[in-house]
This record gives structure tokens, C-alpha cells and sequence, in this order.
């Protein structure tokens, strides 16, 4: 996996998650995720009677459309076990998930009844690493395509 790129995006959280950690960084799929449709957060949890320490990484998401292509490729995701870099508002980009990969643990595709609810997807990742989240120097450019639910 390539992680020399950079990029900053102040308007959006990009995620670029990559389905199989033995091919090269074209094989990621590009998800962008607007303001307050995403979170994150990492878990320290430590034993002193076992002297270990472990990192629960979690990524909550929702994807505001729903369209077949997305949920072919979520549906991937949700079995694949996969590393997630993660663009935040602040440019930050983040390793999720470089030791175990991030399980897909839930999540809903979600139709909405009234003109203001949600019509879209909702995912949660969860990672139990050693180590928090990598910071990355730069951010991930990958090569893929977004699926645009418009087309």
C-alpha cells in the first residue's frame, strides 16, 4: 500500500479503504463523507494485573444516498476485513487498522419517510490494534474511481 501521497480536504472526510492488503493501492475503493456525517474514535484500554494495553479504533459512517453500486461495494467492505485511511476536516489523515484490519460490526441501508430523513447507508468499522491510529505524513491519492450514485 502506497501511503506517500498528499492532499488536504477542509470540507470533507474522505475515506480510501483498501479490500485486499496484498495488491497494490489501485484497488481502493473512495468513499467522500460531508461534515457531520462521520466519526471517529480511538479506545486506550490497559491492564496493569496483565501488563497489556490495546487500541479499539472506531469509525462510524453514513453515506447520505442509496444506489446499487454503493451497496455492491459496501457489501464487500462489510466481509473484507480492510485498512481505512481516513481524511479528516482538519487535513489529518489516519491509518485504521494496519495490524488486524477494521471488522465491519454493523450498520443499516436506511430509506427514510419523511423528506428530511435519512435515505442512505450507515456503517460502523472497529479495529483492535496495538498501536492508535498511524498518522500519516501525507495523504492517500488513490487511483480509483468514485462511484457516482447520480449516474
Amino acid at each position: 500500500m502506497d501511503l506517500s501521497g498528499a492532499g488536504a480536504n477542509l470540507t470533507t472526510a474522505n475515506l480510501y479503504i483498501q479490500t485486499n492488503t496484498t495488491e497494490a493501492a489501485t484497488n481502493l475503493a473512495d468513499f467522500t463523507i460531508f461534515k457531520r456525517n462521520a466519526s471517529g474514535a480511538t479506545t486506550i484500554t490497559s491492564s496493569r494485573d496483565n501488563g497489556t494495553t490495546f487500541y479499539t479504533q472506531t469509525l462510524n459512517l453514513t453515506l447520505t444516498y442509496l444506489d446499487a453500486k454503493t451497496q455492491a461495494e459496501l457489501q464487500v467492505l462489510a466481509v473484507a476485513r480492510p485498512y481505512i485511511v481516513v481524511e479528516d476536516y482538519y487535513g489529518n489523515s489516519f491509518l485504521c487498522g494496519f495490524e488486524n484490519g477494521m471488522d465491519c460490526t454493523g450498520g443499516t441501508v436506511v430509506t427514510g419517510a419523511a423528506a428530511g430523513d435519512l435515505s442512505g447507508f450507515t456503517l460502523t468499522f472497529e479495529g483492535l490494534e496495538e498501536t492508535a491510529p498511524y498518522f500519516l505524513d501525507n495523504a492517500v491519492t488513490p487511483d480509483a474511481t468514485q462511484i457516482d450514485p447520480t449516474a
